[in-house]
């Protein structure tokens, strides 16, 4: 692997430490992968459709054993504790919450039912539990507007915005955001990435964010970290990331002689450094 820099500081609110993940006990898809989340970081965690991001995150969130798969080798600590032995509810309740890929909002619901729904660890009560509706609706206006609109009738946007909004209700430390940019137009990213960036400002959470689109998440993640076939190759600070050659050339389009051409890429021959 090589770094860029040395690990994200301050301390982390999660570590990966060296994990292997095995589906159907024979197919081995992370291969000692290693990351950590800073207190209030946002990190960016990066690579090519297939390269292991959203298996990272289901092994942080222990939602593999659902898929036949399971952590074999290594730890995943959050907040302290050794949590990958945990059941997915015991992890929501200790603040880390995972925002699927597709948003997988309930269609037949509400926005505000499917807003509810992320309460429902909680037992702080109901009034609690309407302020901080009233907050989701403060960061996310829109969603005000549609409350009484059925999920599977709100655009790819309001349905994104509706899936942080019901992890936001569960007054998360860490969410696990999986492909937001996924199926969006450029100025719906944009506005999700801007809410992202506020949560992480105003309310302190932690996002580690799994992203094909490597150009937005490293705008706004301070840190990342660069996954093929399940190997975590390259990390860095995200401004170092940004200004490496390769990373431009392979993940951003971009080489020292400008954008390439399609045409041109299809016969390139170059191989990526940490691969020679």
């Amino acid at each position: 692997m090589v770094s860029q820099t040395a690990s994200p500081s301050p301390a982390p609110i999660l570590d990966v430490l060296n994990i292997e993940v095995v589906y159907n006990a024979v197919a081995l898809v992370l291969k000692g992968v290693s990351l950590n989340v800073p207190k209030g970081g946002v990190v960016a965690l990066l690579g090519a459709n297939g390269a292991g991001k959203t298996t990272t995150l289901k092994a942080i969130s222990n939602l593999l054993r659902a898929e036949r798969g399971e952590v074999t080798k290594g730890a995943i600590v959050f907040d302290g504790e050794r949590i990958d032995r945990l059941s997915p509810n015991d992890l929501v309740r200790r603040g880390a919450i995972q925002v699927m890929e597709g948003r997988h909002c309930f269609g037949h619901l509400t926005i505000e039912e499917n807003l509810l729904t992320g309460a429902f660890t909680r037992r702080d009560g109901r009034a609690a539990v309407m302020r901080d509706l009233e907050a989701v609706y403060a960061t996310f206006p829109r969603l005000k507007e549609r409350r009484s609109t059925q999920a599977g009738y709100a655009s790819g946007g309001e349905q994104q915005m509706c899936a942080i909004g019901r992890a936001m209700m569960s007054r998360p430390k860490l969410i696990l955001l999986d492909e937001p940019s996924m199926g969006l137009a450029p100025t719906v990213v944009e506005e999700i990435f801007e809410i992202v960036r506020d949560l992480n400002a105003r309310e302190g959470v932690s996002f580690l964010l799994a992203e094909q689109n490597a150009n937005i998440a490293l705008r706004y993640a301070s840190f990342g970290y660069i996954l093929e076939t399940g190997r975590v190759v390259l990390d860095g600070a995200a401004e170092a990331l940004r200004s490496n050659e390769d990373v431009r050339e392979f993940y951003l389009g971009v080489a020292q002689s400008g954008r390439r051409s399609f045409k041109r890429v299809k016969t390139y021959k170059r191989r990526k450094r940490w691969l020679a």
